[in-house]
């Protein structure tokens, strides 16, 4: 059995064996227990009373982070040359179409998300077998196959998210850094809880959310008393 660091243990001791905490409560605790040297990501993982195998149980959606995430995400605009302009002063960091596409025939891959335009997808569909494993691949459903790509950009360089509960049932995403005030974080959280919220199937039955874990990067998770939510 691995032992416990010094800082680990002193992290350990500060999560009450048992205890449910708030939103709030978490939010502040997550930034006591982290002691990476580095900024670390603050994660949530929502397990949901859903059976993603069912068509129509599948939840997926996208949120607007009030607070961003805190990281540097790299977007890529494929589009029609009337939109160059426009995508590029929303804060695109590649901006193009058919250069591009041959760029990522040949692998490269050097981006977090990539917004198109719908008679563009005719192209991209055969960029599927690079794309489609590493999670780049635009989908309307995400926001990211638009007519107003400039739009699409901006909110993804603001913080919109897409998520996609797993086939164990969990959703699990990144809601900021260590480094941003605990309230930024609840905020955050509570902003992406009540989305999953009002996705919920008609179809689940049950109990829905099941359990709430808040963490950083290496760091223990603190349960959240789903009552609160």
């Amino acid at each position: 059995m691995a032992k416990l660091t010094k800082n680990q243990k002193l992290a350990a001791e500060k999560i009450e064996a048992g205890k449910l905490y708030t939103i709030a409560e978490a939010s502040a605790l997550v930034k006591e227990i982290t002691t990476t040297k580095f900024d670390a990501s603050v994660d949530i993982d929502v397990r949901l009373g859903v059976d993603p195998r069912k068509a129509n149980q599948m939840v997926r959606g996208v949120v607007s982070l009030p607070n961003g995430t805190g990281k540097v995400v790299r977007v890529l605009a494929l589009c029609t040359p009337d939109q160059e302009a426009a995508a590029k002063e929303a804060g695109a960091d590649y901006v193009g179409l058919d250069e591009y596409i041959e760029k990522i025939k040949g692998g490269w891959t050097d981006i977090d998300v990539i917004i198109t335009m719908p008679q563009i997808m005719g192209k991209i569909g055969a960029l599927g077998r690079v794309l489609g494993p590493r999670g780049l691949m635009p989908n309307p459903k995400s926001g990211t196959v638009t007519m107003d790509v400039a739009k699409a950009v901006k909110e993804v360089k603001q913080g919109k998210i897409d998520f996609k509960v797993d086939k164990f049932g969990i959703v699990h995403t990144s809601i900021g850094k260590v480094s941003f005030e605990a309230a930024k974080i609840a905020e955050n959280a509570n902003e992406f809880i009540q989305t999953i919220i009002k996705l919920k199937p008609a179809t689940a039955k049950g109990e829905y959310i099941k359990s709430v874990y808040i963490s950083s990067t290496m760091s223990q998770g603190i349960k959240v008393d789903t009552k609160t939510l």
